[in-house]
């Protein structure tokens, strides 16, 4: 009895080695397994933590998008403040041109002396503003020095980062091509101005009119300007928002080449409302609908030869303007009409629903500004609305762009 039992107890236990002896074969392949494994997994985590980031990339276009929207709000703040100059009649205030040395202004009272001193030998104090005081010249000399320190704002707003960007390497090939134009256009603008200004300090004495810049000078002073912004806007919301992947169909199309008419027409308009300040066009005939008790004026075509009463005619300058914002509107009335029979994103339903509401929110001012005589608050605000008329028109061209290939 005894026997048995023994051998039972050997037999289990050979079996109950072999067992282990099996485990511990298999158990340093296992560790070798897993330690492998765990090699892998940390040398694929870390060469994805230390590859080198390649720029361009989405991230830097959004921070070269919102870079050039924040240039192109500056921009349009210097096109509001030059309204604004123009309107007060400042622009001449400031007979000369200097890069560095004008951006401080007279401090002393023999300073502000001298710089009166020069300002009464041009045509503006002889024949407007001959009995103008000092502390009345102070003013609009203020204006037209805001208004020249902005445009020096604007310029480094675009030349000191289009730098930092180009050495960082966030510019792609078509990107640095833009920026250098961008670039170049602000210089650009800062020269037409001045060459704006001395058409107003120039002696003219074959003419019995007020000294006033020329409006051809005054038009391509604003044309450019509107032109930078125009691009430094669309620049940036092709950057930062993208495009919808809309069916390419014919209505599409259709609706794509009437929104980008309709942008050409507003900015038509808007230049001009250059010709209508340059000549203060808004000073004859406010009534509206009609013009005086007619429709049509009969001093209309009154200069010699024809084309320049569309240029030097306030009569004629007036009337354009007037049929173009009409334009405009219906334009942009039927813009919005056919693009509702249609099935657009609903972000590019609100940018042509906005562009709607302030069209006709434009022309409410236009026509209050002709009624009352051209008052400077309402005349400034009245030339904002012009560019968020443009903008919201560039935003509608952005949500509708083809998706680049």
């Amino acid at each position: 009895m005894l026997l048995p039992s023994l051998r039972t107890l050997v037999s289990c236990g050979c079996r109950n080695a072999g067992r282990g002896f099996q485990q511990s074969n298999r158990t340093p392949h296992l560790r070798q397994w897993l330690a492998k494994r765990s090699q892998h997994s940390i040398t694929a985590e870390a060469g994805v933590n230390t590859a080198p980031a390649t720029f361009p990339n989405a991230a830097t276009n959004r921070i070269l998008g919102r870079w050039l929207l924040g240039c192109s709000g500056l921009v349009v703040g210097a096109v509001v403040l030059g309204g604004v100059t123009r309107l007060t009649e400042s622009g001449l205030s400031m007979v000369d041109w200097h890069l560095v040395r004008e951006m401080k202004p007279p401090q002393t009272r023999a300073e502000w002396e001298a710089e009166f001193a020069k300002y009464r030998q041009f045509p503006e104090f002889k024949i407007m503003n001959h009995d103008m005081t000092l502390p009345e010249f102070k003013f609009i000399f203020y204006m037209e020095w805001g208004h020249r320190m902005w445009g020096r704002l604007v310029g480094l707003a675009y030349v000191l980062p289009t730098i930092y960007f180009w050495k960082k390497g966030y510019f792609n090939r078509s990107m640095k091509g833009r920026a250098l134009g961008l670039c170049g256009f602000v210089f650009f603008q800062g020269l037409l101005g001045w060459y704006m200004v001395k058409s107003g300090l120039e002696e003219k004495p074959e003419s019995y009119d007020v000294p006033r810049v020329s409006q051809y000078r005054l038009s391509a002073h604003l044309g450019s300007a509107l032109l930078l912004y125009c691009a430094s806007l669309w620049t940036g919301l092709t950057l930062m928002v993208e495009p919808h992947k809309l069916a390419n169909t014919k209505r599409l199309n259709q609706l794509r080449g009437f929104a980008k008419g309709t942008v050409g027409l507003v900015f038509l308009t808007a230049l001009s409302g250059a010709f209508v300040a340059g000549l203060d066009a808004g000073l004859v005939y406010n009534s509206f609908p009609m013009m005086g008790d007619r429709w049509i004026p009969d001093d209309l075509l009154a200069f010699s030869p024809t084309l320049k009463n569309f240029f030097e005619n306030p009569t004629t300058v007036q009337f354009d303007h007037r049929v173009l914002a009409i334009s405009s509107l219906t334009a942009i009335t039927g813009l919005y009409m056919f693009s509702r029979r249609m099935m657009l994103p609903r972000r590019a339903k609100i940018a042509i629903s906005c562009l709607t509401a302030m069209a006709y929110a434009q022309v409410a001012l236009g026509i209050s500004t002709l009624l009352l005589y051209v008052p400077t608050p309402l005349a400034a605000t009245h030339q904002s609305g012009s560019v968020a008329l443009l903008s919201l028109a560039i935003w509608v061209l952005a949500e509708l762009r083809k998706v680049a290939k």
